[in-house]
């Protein structure tokens, strides 16, 4: 399937890191979707919910710097999170263009109940794999997200609270500096 004596051979399908991505996300999402199933969730609205768990107030051009998304999809995620009243939003009086998200009590709560089958999809994900190789690929796809972030047309901006270094430890990513 895969080309082990020349791995940068991407002619065929199944040589492309790209499609392998690609695929592999489909796989992630449905399994997201079937543990999730009675939240009734998209991995990018526990995305948003789980940044505005951590913190108090957040712009929505924040939020979507933050989870790497567009703005417009950001902003009709936060739309559909208020229609249920999972997270209330405002106009910041500081800067009345920008809109603020907050994530509420039934927020907190839902993501306090789906979270253990969030962490049951991923698991499910990486069940094939011992820790040493979910540590390596851990490793790999910072790695990749880090270096290509530039390349991206909805690029992650780390917050101010998490330097690059930092995000690169949370990851374990170090390159050669590895400790």
């Amino acid at each position: 399937m895969i080309n082990k004596t020349n791995p940068r051979d991407f002619n065929k399908l199944w040589n492309r890191p790209g499609h392998l991505i690609r695929r592999l996300h489909q796989i992630h999402v449905a399994m997201f979707l079937e543990e999730c199933e009675e939240f009734n969730l998209t991995p990018v609205q526990f995305g948003v919910l789980t940044i505005l768990y951590d913190r108090a107030v957040l712009d929505q051009v924040t939020i979507a710097n933050q989870l790497g998304v567009d703005r417009n999809t950001t902003a009709d995620v936060i739309r559909r999170l208020e229609r249920r009243g999972l997270l209330v939003r405002s106009i910041s009086l500081e800067d009345k263009r920008a809109k603020l998200a907050c994530i509420n009590a039934e927020g907190r709560e839902l993501v306090d109940a789906a979270k253990p089958y969030m962490i049951r999809a991923q698991e499910r994900l990486v069940s094939s794999i011992d820790d040493d190789e979910l540590s390596a690929v851990m490793e790999i796809m910072g790695k990749l997200v880090l270096s290509n972030n530039e390349g991206s047309r909805t690029r992650l901006k780390l917050s101010s609270e998490l330097s690059e270094a930092q995000w690169k430890e949370s990851l374990g990513y170090f390159g050669s500096e590895k400790k």
